[in-house]
């Protein structure tokens, strides 16, 4: 009866002799083979097998020793089939002393593995995804320890590395893929338009560990403790620093839990002394977690694997010293950026000319980064679940930033036909370009203002190239984003007036501090609210903090010196706050003027009307101010009551219904009667069918971003607004409880030959 402990020499012996079939010159095919040899012979088995999942979601043999070898390649199962198919489903060890009484075994005959009965088989793993499975087999019914399951799983840590390198495709089946090079299509939600064609850089680049068995068991101990104490202190460090605070703050407590949990070190620890050193038993940790993470069907296990993750992440760079994040100035050309998430200000620090696109999995459309990226011109689509842990590091990738797909490692006709569209949306945008000096007039002679929304300097050469009449919403908020600390009145003052300079023939409407809700600078206090969105948000803080208000309105109105100047109010629910403001506004003209300096030649106070009150109130707010701007984004969600940026309510409603088109017309018309400018400057604005709408309601002024201005312009110049309006007031009359007149509205365009 074959003994129930490796041979001798143990696990070490077995991974130096790995690790030499690993460096021998030979094929794919002759090293796996060698590798199932050297396993078997070590751990007495007499059946060792190496499975490999395919891209059918099938697993493949790929080498045996002990089963028949005209098997290899030839056999298959399903996931969920036989006892491998259970381990790979399950991504969980199983050591069976009679395998055949298991309800899951199954076996296929050209193997001739029904004459063995124990068995034992692990999953191979990376990311979380099982990549295949190792599996060793004896005739006798025997138990296998622990140990030899750990020794496997190191085994399988080898074997996920190679698989992983794509080492084996060159030994597959003709016209099959192995699963971790296959083609794979994600979904997503769009953040910053256009497509991009390149290769993965992981923002968070994996630790390479080199090093999988000790030396020196109880030196691993030592280091891995004094890591863990590290981190720790780090941690701590971040969170006792009073400039931590509000979501970064609660984000960091988590880590400081887990960093403590006693499980998960005793885990840590455990697999040290299964012969492995520090790093490698951090990364077995953490695919075993992430592979059950992975697999629950619990929301709240799921969210806890980001923050595993991050603290694995943490681990292990301490352990090995390599950095956190990628250096942005070794980007290579045609870097496409994947991360879990990521902070504006980290974006701004990658060179944007070898920049093509970005994925992320945790951002949405309304966060910081996809404004940026929005002001970049970066394609980029967020919200991809388990980005980090399908791509691998220099894989082709393609982003479609308008539909929030993703192609990772596209097929050929896959990346031609993207390379197609990238095409046509470049000769688009360049009859678009060609647009640039044509005046926006309706062929009926209506003329409506195309301006631009910016952020960030970067935003100004935009005004150009597109023709744009004015910066029609400059969010002040991005620097306060961006700085490690709150800007003061002089940074504040230099921002505002290089905005200015760069664009001195032309307007600009700077709008106040939009902070608050899902705006946090993470060196202000916050405060926990049921509901942010409605919540201690952007005039509100203003007005409860007027130093804060006064400062930055103080900047404005020096950068505007001798100019036109523009500012609106955001988020005014009633007059009065409006009033609040506008004397605040007033207090700063007296201060400027007392101290000398020179003043704006025209000073224009408007609000951003964003919050439906204010649809109850338009008659004393058109006698307060100088213009008005709708904010649809936020009017549009709270006319609904629907948050836009949650995925289960967001397509309830459309911006095109009649409710919320009657409101916006009610604006329009009582602009156009107290002689009040009105402008809109949402996401709205910039959609040709939408923006097509507005100008029938009797907007005659929208602001959107620079790559909106080219289509919306050629939507214009083709339009009838008179007809449209005559049309649109008879669709908004009748009483049929429509959802939506986007698809009568899209018809209307289809027959008049308008572009969309």
């Amino acid at each position: 009866m074959p003994s129930t402990r490796a041979a001798p020499g143990g696990p070490r012996l077995l991974m130096r002799r790995l690790r030499e079939a690993m460096a021998e010159p030979v094929n794919a095919q002759a090293r796996l083979d060698k590798i199932v040899v050297q396993v078997a012979a070590n751990m007495v088995a007499e059946v060792c097998s190496v499975y490999v999942m395919r891209a059918d979601s099938r697993l493949e043999l790929f080498a045996t020793e002990g089963l028949a070898r005209e098997a290899v390649h030839q056999t298959t199962l399903r996931v969920g089939e036989g006892l491998v198919g259970l381990i790979a489903e399950t991504a969980e060890p199983l050591a069976l002393a009679d395998a055949q009484a298991h309800p899951s075994f199954s076996y296929k005959p050209e193997t001739g593995e029904e004459i063995y009965h124990s068995f034992v088989g692990v999953p191979i793993l990376r990311g979380g995804n099982t990549l295949g499975v190792l599996v060793i087999q004896n005739r006798t019914k025997r138990t296998y320890t622990e140990e030899e399951v750990e020794v496997l799983e190191t085994i399988a840590m080898l074997l996920a590395e190679m698989i992983a390198s794509g080492e084996l495709q060159s030994i597959a089946r003709p016209g099959t893929a192995i699963a971790v090079r296959r083609p794979q299509a994600l979904g997503g939600s769009p953040m910053s338009e256009g497509v991009g064609l390149g290769y993965v850089v992981l923002h968070e680049p994996r630790v390479i560990i080199s090093k999988i068995i000790a030396e020196d068991v109880a030196g691993e101990q030592v280091r891995l403790d004094a890591a863990i104490e590290t981190m720790r202190a780090n941690i701590d460090t971040l969170i006792d620093d009073e400039t931590t605070t509000g979501e970064y703050r609660e984000v960091l407590e988590s880590f400081r839990l887990f960093a403590n949990d006693r499980g998960w070190l005793r885990r840590l620890r455990e697999a040290v002394n299964t012969g492995i050193t520090a790093e490698a038993a951090v990364e077995r940790v953490q695919e075993d977690s992430r592979a059950r993470m992975l697999r629950s069907t619990d929301h709240y296990m799921r969210e806890r694997l980001h923050d595993l993750d991050e603290l694995a992440s943490r681990l292990l760079h301490q352990l090995t010293g390599q950095s956190m994040v990628a250096s942005p100035e070794s980007l290579p050309d045609n870097a496409i950026l994947v991360a879990r998430t990521m902070g504006a200000a980290a974006l701004l620090d990658y060179d944007r000319k070898k920049l093509r696109g970005l994925v992320l999995e945790e951002a949405g459309p309304a966060s910081h980064v996809a404004i940026v990226a929005r002001a970049l011109g970066i394609p980029t689509v967020g919200e991809v679940e388990n980005i980090t842990g399908i791509v691998e590091q220099g894989d082709a990738i393609i982003v479609d930033g308008t539909t929030g797909e993703v192609q990772v490692r596209p097929a050929a006709d896959i990346e031609a036909a993207y390379r197609e569209k990238a095409r046509l949306r470049a000769r688009r945008q360049e009859q678009y370009r060609s647009l640039r000096d044509v005046p926006a007039l309706t062929k009926d002679g209506v003329s409506v203002g195309l301006h631009m929304n910016a952020g960030l300097l970067v935003d100004l050469p935009h005004l150009d190239e597109t023709g744009a009449e004015s910066i029609g919403l400059f969010r002040t908020e991005l620097q306060f984003m961006v700085a490690p600390q709150f800007p003061r009145t002089e940074k504040q003052y230099q921002l505002y007036k290089s905005v200015m300079d760069a664009v001195p023939d032309k307007p600009v409407t700077f709008r106040t501090l939009d902070i608050g809700g899902d705006k946090i600078l993470p060196y202000m206090t916050t405060y926990e609210e049921e509901n942010p969105a409605l919540g201690w948000r952007a005039i509100r803080i203003g007005l409860d903090r007027p130093a804060l208000l006064r400062l930055q309105l103080r900047a404005m109105m020096r950068a505007g010196a001798g100019r036109e100047l523009r500012i609106m109010f955001p988020m005014v629910a009633n007059v009065g706050e409006f009033d609040q403001a506008k004397e605040l506004a007033l207090k700063e003209v007296e201060h400027l003027t007392r101290h000398g300096h020179p003043m704006p030649r025209d000073l224009k106070l408007g609000v951003m009307l964003e919050v439906p009150a204010l649809l109850f109130q338009l008659d004393e707010l058109m006698a307060r101010v100088d213009f008005v701007s709708v904010g649809s984004n936020d009017l549009m969600q709270y006319l609904n009551a629907a948050d836009r940026d949650n995925r289960r309510v967001a397509n309830r409603f459309d911006v095109l219904s009649p409710p919320a088109l009657r409101a916006l017309k009610k604006i329009a018309d009582k602009g156009a009667e107290t002689g009040t400018p009105v402008a809109l400057c949402g996401e709205m604005g910039g959609r040709p069918v939408e923006a097509m709408g507005l100008v029938a309601l009797g907007f005659r002024s929208l602001s959107m971003s620079p790559s909106s201005i080219g289509p919306v312009k050629a939507m214009i110049l083709k339009l009838d607004a008179a007809h449209l309006r005559d049309h649109l007031c008879g669709l908004l009359a009748h009483k049929d409880g429509a959802a939506s007149l986007r698809p009568k509205l899209q018809a209307y365009a289809e027959a008049k030959g308008i572009p969309l």
